[in-house]
């Protein structure tokens, strides 16, 4: 399915969960833990409404006496704190009788720490999605992404507040209802949601004997040797990456994140997923250890940055699964000035650059030094950063190319952007990285 295709880039995490909103939501998150090989629950939530006005809600409930509550609707509706107790009492009760039905007395998954994908099968309001986003990091989950394969514009540009990345594959401007957008929408009962549960849990039982049960095949990625954990070491700090090398590989694309990301980013995972696809190696690495990310002045330097990419890229080719593969680098945001810096260097053997709403103008004067074919691609949405690119593309002195995604904002997050940044990031490594290095 697609949605599950789209989240393929976390499939070698270790720590994701995905929990469906029952009832709809479970069946669409059966299929996503399936194919990431990842845990399944159900996630059950229910909202605060106001009295007299149930579809306003002030607040969600979700198991374990979690309890989200938000002060200015209930400021707004002037709701007591009596009426308020009344409510909990009555939700609370439908929460636990729901979760014991679902769960089958088995305990919920621990969330704790935990890359947690909340998924459902489509967004009209978004009340309930937001309140399994909330309780979800209640719950102590460190990351929440939202996936749903429709919704409605506006609503899930609100959901971005509540969730750490919204990933929905379709948002048409007229949504009618749900049901609209699927080829078979028979609702489904209580008994095959707890059947779908069995089915994900006795999976589980079984990945824990012989490996992680259900993850993403050699046929569905190609033929790919595991993901090493590896650690650099850039001077005075060693920095931790995910080296994906297939079977008879043509390249190696190191991947270069933006200010605010890291090797995680669902985004830069799902586009190496694409190219391991299409028979590239990839390297996720952080740029920055979890204390120098607190000053932003490292952030933004693009000299130290570069140069730890640099040292990366000479620890790559000493790796005997990549030594004299060509080499590319994919640059996001401030990624994309440190990937230019970077090949600008006398010496480089970057033979080719894809930036994504990346930065270029702050790689300056180096920006002419670049040799590698470069590829820039940029929402047409993100104007300032179009315009930047625009300019920088003029001190560009090497194969170059400007790809403009229409109607598309700076994280790519509208239906299909992604997907297009992913193909067309392919297809350039594919032409660029096709000959080994003797």
């Amino acid at each position: 399915m697609r949605l599950a295709e789209r989240l393929t880039g976390l499939a070698t995490e270790e720590d994701v969960v995905v929990l469906g909103l029952p009832r709809g939501g479970v069946p669409v998150a059966f299929e996503v833990a399936r194919v990431l090989g990842a845990p399944l629950d159900v996630i059950v939530v229910r909202k605060l409404g106001v009295p007299y006005q149930p579809e306003l809600g002030f607040g969600a409930l979700g198991e374990g006496d979690i309890r989200v509550i938000n002060p200015e609707v209930v400021r707004m509706a002037d709701v007591t704190p009596s009426e308020m107790a009344t409510v909990e009492k009555s939700e609370r009760a439908e929460v636990l009788r729901r979760a014991r039905r679902f769960r089958d007395d088995r305990p919920p998954v621990d969330l704790a720490g935990r890359t947690v994908i909340v998924v459902d099968d489509g967004i009209a309001t978004g009340s309930t999605a937001r309140a399994a986003c909330q309780v979800a990091r209640a719950r102590g989950a460190a990351r929440v992404i939202l996936a749903v394969p429709v919704g409605a514009p506006d609503t899930v540009a609100s959901l971005r507040k509540d969730a750490d990345e919204v990933i929905c594959l379709e948002t048409p401007a007229a949504l009618w209802a749900i049901g609209v957008w699927y080829a078979d929408f028979t609702q489904i009962t209580d008994e095959q949601v707890v059947e779908l549960l069995r089915r994900a849990a006795a999976t589980a039982a079984e990945g824990a004997v012989g490996g992680k049960a259900g993850a993403v095949t050699s046929d569905q990625l190609g033929s790919v040797d595991e993901v090493d954990e590896v650690m650099v070491n850039v001077g005075p700090v060693r920095l931790p990456g995910q080296l994906l090398v297939p079977e008879e590989a043509e390249g190696v694309v190191v991947f270069v994140h933006g200010s605010g990301s890291s090797r995680h980013s669902p985004r830069n995972r799902y586009v190496a997923s694409v190219l391991n696809r299409a028979g590239q190696a990839t390297l996720l690495f952080d740029l920055l250890t979890a204390e120098e990310e607190y000053d932003r002045g490292n952030v933004f330097d693009i000299e130290l940055l570069a140069g730890r990419l640099a040292k990366v890229t000479n620890w790559l080719s000493d790796q005997p699964q990549a030594a004299g593969l060509p080499v590319g680098y994919f640059g996001a945001s401030t990624g994309a000035a440190a990937a230019l810096w970077a090949a600008a260097e006398p010496g480089s053997r970057v033979a080719a650059i894809v930036s994504r709403g990346g930065r270029p103008d702050l790689a300056g004067p180096r920006l002419s030094a670049v040799r590698a074919a470069t590829l820039l691609i940029v929402g047409s949405r993100d104007e300032l950063v179009l315009d930047l690119n625009q300019t920088a593309q003029q001190r560009l002195r090497c194969e170059n190319h400007l790809e403009i995604i229409p109607d598309a904002t700076h994280l790519f997050e509208e239906p299909r952007a992604l997907e297009t940044v992913a193909d067309l990031a392919r297809d350039w490594f594919t032409d660029h990285l096709g000959t080994r290095v003797s």
